[in-house]
C-alpha cells in the first residue's frame, strides 16, 4: 500500500431523526452544505440533531460533538452557524469506550466552551436507544467508504525463531510470567471498563438532572405567575369589600343619629303635653294642636330632607351603575383582547418550542407517559381525562371508574346495612380489562353479582 492510500483519521457528520441516523457525509461535504453550495430539502424548516465524529482507520469512533443545526424553508442551513467542531472535539472531556478507548465527548452537559453549550444536545444513553451505540454501528457499517487498516496479527516466520541455549533452559518459567502479565492486563482492563461505565452513568445522571431542573424552573415560573394573578384578584375583592363595609357603616350611623333626634323631640313634646294637661282642657287642646302642627312640620321637614338625600343617593347610584356598566364593558373588551393575545402568544410559543425539539409529556395512570403533539394540545386542555381514555382505547366513563378502582382497590358493593363492603381486592392495572361490577368487587359480591345476572 502506498503512502497516498494509507488510511487516515476521518472527520464525518451524521444526522439524527426519530428513527436513528438518517444521513451520513464527510466533513468536506458538510462544509459545502454550510457554504450554500447544496441544500437539504428533506430538513426544510426544521432543527436537526447532528453529530460530528472522528473515525480512526479501524472504523472506531475516537471523538464526538453533538450539536443542533437549523434549516430554513428552502433546506439551507443557518447562515449564522459558527460552532468550532474541531476545537470542541480536541478540548472536550472523556466519554464512554466505543471500542478504541474512551472517546472525547462534547455535549450540552459536558461542553469545554460555555457559550456554545446552548447549541449542543445530550445523547440518549438509555438501553435500546443509545445514540453513542448508533454512532459506533454506523461507523462499522462504513457507508462512507472509508479506507480500512488491516490490523491482522503478523505471523512470525519459522526461520526467525531462535532457540535458547541449554544453560538457559532451567530459567524461571516464562509461561507463568506471561500468565501473570495477562492477569494484570485483564485486571487493568476491568478497572478501565468500570471507570468508563461510572463516567457514562455520571454523564447520564448529569443530563437527567439538567432536564429535571429546567422542568422544575418552568413549573415554578408558571406557579409564581398564577399565584401573582390570584393575589391581585384577591386584593381587588378585599378592597371592594372594605369600601362597601365602610359605606354601610356610614349609612347606619346617619340613620341612628336621625332616629335618636326624632326620639328626643317626641319625648320633649310628650312631656310638654302632659304638663299642659294639668292647666286645663282648653289649654291642652291648644297645646295639642300646636304640638301636632309642630310635629307635622318637623316630620314634613324631615321627610323633605330625607327625600332630598334619597334623590341625591339615587343620582349617585345611577351614576355609579352607569360607571360600573362602562367599566364592565371595558373589562370584557380587555378580557377579549387578553384572550386573543394570550391565544396568539401561547400558540406561537408552543410552535417555537415544538420547533426547538421540545415535546409535551404528561403522565396518566393506565396510559403511562403520553407525548402530546402540538395539534392535540387544545383537545388535551379541554378534557385531559377523555384524552387519556382515548389513548387507553376505552370510554371516558370506564376510564373514570377504573381510575377510582386503581387509586383505591377495594370492593364497592353495597351492603344491606347501607354501607360499602370496602374489602381489599386485586388491582386491575389496565383500563381495557376493567369491568364495572366485576373487577371492583370481592369474590363474594362478584359471585352474587353473577347470580343476579344469570337469574
Amino acid at each position: 500500500m502506498s503512502m497516498q492510500n494509507k488510511p487516515q483519521m476521518v472527520e464525518a457528520v451524521m444526522f439524527f431523526s426519530e428513527r436513528g441516523i438518517c444521513k451520513e457525509m464527510l466533513f468536506p461535504e458538510f462544509e459545502a452544505l454550510l457554504d450554500g453550495i447544496v441544500n437539504m430539502p428533506e430538513f426544510a424548516d426544521q432543527q436537526v440533531r447532528v453529530a460530528f465524529v472522528l473515525i480512526n482507520p479501524r472504523l472506531l469512533v475516537r471523538a464526538a460533538v453533538f450539536f443542533y443545526l437549523d434549516f430554513d424553508e428552502n433546506g439551507s442551513p443557518d447562515s449564522g452557524w459558527n460552532i468550532p467542531l474541531r476545537h470542541l472535539a480536541e478540548r472536550s472531556g472523556r466519554g464512554p469506550d466505543l471500542g478504541a478507548g474512551p472517546i472525547r465527548l462534547a455535549c450540552r452537559s459536558q461542553c469545554p466552551v460555555s457559550w456554545h453549550q446552548m447549541h449542543l444536545w445530550d445523547p440518549s444513553l438509555a438501553p435500546g436507544q443509545n445514540d453513542l451505540v448508533l454512532l459506533r454501528d454506523a461507523a462499522k457499517r462504513n457507508q462512507l467508504g472509508l479506507l480500512v487498516e488491516d490490523d491482522s496479527a503478523q505471523i512470525v516466520a519459522p526461520e526467525r525463531l531462535q532457540m535458547a541455549s541449554e544453560d538457559k533452559w532451567h530459567a524461571p518459567d516464562p509461561a507463568k510470567e506471561v500468565a501473570e502479565k495477562q492477569a494484570e492486563k485483564i485486571n487493568q482492563e476491568h478497572r478501565l471498563k468500570a471507570a468508563q461505565l461510572i463516567r457514562q452513568q455520571r454523564l447520564r445522571i448529569s443530563s437527567l438532572s439538567q432536564q429535571h431542573e429546567e422542568e422544575l424552573a418552568k413549573l415554578k415560573l408558571a406557579s409564581a405567575e398564577e399565584n401573582k394573578t390570584l393575589q391581585v384578584q384577591i386584593h381587588g375583592l378585599h378592597l371592594a369589600l372594605r369600601q362597601q363595609e365602610d359605606l354601610n357603616a356610614s349609612l347606619k350611623a346617619q340613620l341612628a343619629v336621625q332616629a335618636d333626634g326624632i326620639q328626643k323631640n317626641r319625648e320633649e313634646m310628650t312631656q310638654q303635653l302632659r304638663a299642659l294637661e294639668q292647666h286645663g282642657r282648653t289649654e291642652s287642646d291648644i297645646l295639642r294642636t300646636q304640638f301636632d302642627a309642630e310635629l307635622q312640620a318637623k316630620i314634613a321637614s324631615a321627610v323633605v330632607e330625607y327625600k332630598e338625600q334619597i334623590a341625591i343617593r339615587d343620582v349617585e347610584l345611577a351614576y355609579r351603575n352607569e360607571l360600573d356598566a362602562q367599566l364592565q364593558q371595558e373589562v370584557e373588551r380587555l378580557k377579549v383582547e387578553r384572550d386573543a393575545f394570550a391565544s396568539q402568544g401561547s400558540e406561537q410559543i408552543l410552535e417555537r418550542l415544538a420547533k426547538l425539539g421540545v415535546v409535551f409529556v404528561v403522565y396518566h395512570p393506565g396510559a403511562g407517559h403520553l407525548t402530546i403533539p402540538l395539534q392535540d394540545i387544545a383537545r388535551y386542555q379541554d378534557n385531559p381525562m377523555a384524552y387519556a381514555a382515548a389513548k387507553c382505547f376505552v370510554s371516558e366513563a370506564q376510564y373514570r371508574h377504573w381510575l377510582a378502582h386503581y387509586q383505591k382497590p377495594d370492593c364497592e358493593a353495597d351492603l344491606p346495612s347501607g354501607g360499602r363492603c370496602a374489602m381489599p381486592i386485586d388491582r386491575v392495572d389496565s383500563p381495557s380489562r376493567f369491568v364495572a361490577g366485576d373487577s371492583n368487587c370481592c369474590a363474594r359480591h362478584k359471585a352474587s353479582s353473577r347470580l343476579r345476572t344469570v337469574s
